[in-house]
């Protein structure tokens, strides 16, 4: 839902009864390499987009938040108690009290604000709609009770605890970084509780090309199981070779034990975690193909990518349904880029959006097409926000 700063700010005072103080945004992101690796400590690039939550602010003077998210309705937490609730799970309030509640464990004295936001960035889509949202939390909470002390590795990885324990999603932290840090960036999480990033400076306009977001009709969140399944699987595979993570085993040893991965964990953990060697290979070569500004190079690793999700990973349709809308799209956007540009599953899969790298003079036929097919404006060009989640007082 785009909403302007003058709407925002009235629907604000309307709710309130007062003016806003702080205006926060954050970006949604879109993953370029890196499917399902930063959650064994691998490799991803992934860039924030100019797609965003905007958030007002104001201190409220009481020991509670307040929360209108427009489209989506309102929230309110008490700050006299912010344990994890089951009950809450994979809700927005479980968002807001597991982000004040990591500010109280880090020695900040919550306070109460009233809040606003209206958002632009496809719910349940993979674009990371819900990273961004933490980021907003987390930036007027730095802003409000931090004095903007907090720099944006430590709000990305608070943010990624708070999703992991209060929203109860297993997720990797390449979403909250890419959203924290804003551009393009390589990253490098093999080192645990340590955000490791390289700016990479590329722009794919210059190079001939638009990235295309296609939302397929699915929600993804509604899959959040199968999601939780491929890093579990993945991760059960590195414990029987004595590790936590795949990042911390060698694909020959995974080879070498194939007989006995297949027969006590199946056939799919293993094709997923050589999915995670293929990709992380993957990954660095396309870093090095962006940094020399060689976008064929790009594209054709990105279609070794894509290869590897679908097949491998199998991240893209759930359980042999009929209904298979990601993998209908990316077989249609294929045919429509007849072997120029490049397509893959996009973000964490089953649903929500596939990425295409598409030829400029090939936008606008390429869009009519998947429009045809998934609907009035479901094909989008997205550029790149290269300044992450971010505060400014009005």
């Amino acid at each position: 839902m785009h909403v302007s700063q003058e709407e925002l700010q009235r629907t604000f005072f309307e709710r309130f009864g007062k003016e806003p103080k702080l205006l926060v945004v954050a970006p949604g992101r879109t993953e370029i390499a890196g499917n399902h690796t930063d959650h064994e400590c691998g490799h991803v690039i992934a860039a924030a987009v100019d797609r965003a939550v905007h958030a007002l602010v104001c201190p409220n003077g009481n020991p509670v938040i307040r929360l209108l998210s427009l489209g989506f309705g309102e929230a309110e937490v008490s700050l006299d108690e912010l344990a994890p609730r089951v009950d809450e799970r994979t809700t927005t309030t479980s968002l807001v009290r597991g982000m004040a509640a990591l500010f109280a464990e880090r020695g900040f004295a919550p306070a109460g604000f009233d809040m606003v936001c209206a958002s632009d960035v496809l719910g349940g889509s993979g674009l990371s709609s819900s990273a961004a949202f933490e980021l907003t939390l987390a930036q007027t909470m730095n802003a409000l009770w931090a004095d903007g002390t907090l720099q944006a590795d430590e709000l990305a990885m608070m943010s990624q605890r708070c999703e992991r324990e209060w929203f109860g999603k297993p997720c990797g932290l390449m979403d909250q970084a890419a959203v924290a840090l804003g551009g393009i960036q390589h990253m490098d999480f093999s080192k645990p509780g340590v955000l490791a990033a390289r700016d990479i400076d590329f722009d794919f306009a210059k190079a001939g090309f638009a990235v295309c977001i296609i939302a397929v009709g699915a929600d993804h969140s509604a899959n959040t199981d199968d999601y939780a399944a491929v890093p579990s699987e993945m991760q059960a595979v590195a414990r029987e070779l004595g590790a936590e993570v795949l990042g911390r085993v060698n694909v020959r040893d995974v080879i070498d034990s194939m007989p006995a991965l297949r027969e006590k964990l199946g056939d799919r953990a293993v094709l997923r975690a050589l999915h995670y060697y293929q990709e992380e290979y993957l990954v660095a070569q396309r870093a090095d193909a962006l940094c020399a500004g060689d976008m064929r190079e790009f594209l054709t690793l990105t279609r070794l990518s894509g290869v590897s999700s679908a097949m491998y990973l199998q991240n893209v349709s759930v359980g042999g349904s009929a209904e298979q809308p990601s993998m209908l799209a990316i077989a249609l956007a294929e045919s429509l880029l007849c072997g120029q540009g490049a397509v893959r599953v996009h973000g964490g899969g089953f649903g929500g959006t596939i990425q295409a790298f598409v030829p400029l003079d090939m936008v606008e036929d390429f869009s009519v097409g998947m429009d045809a097919v998934f609907g009035e404006g479901a094909c989008g060009v997205y550029g790149v926000d290269h300044e992450g989640a971010r505060f400014s007082w009005l």
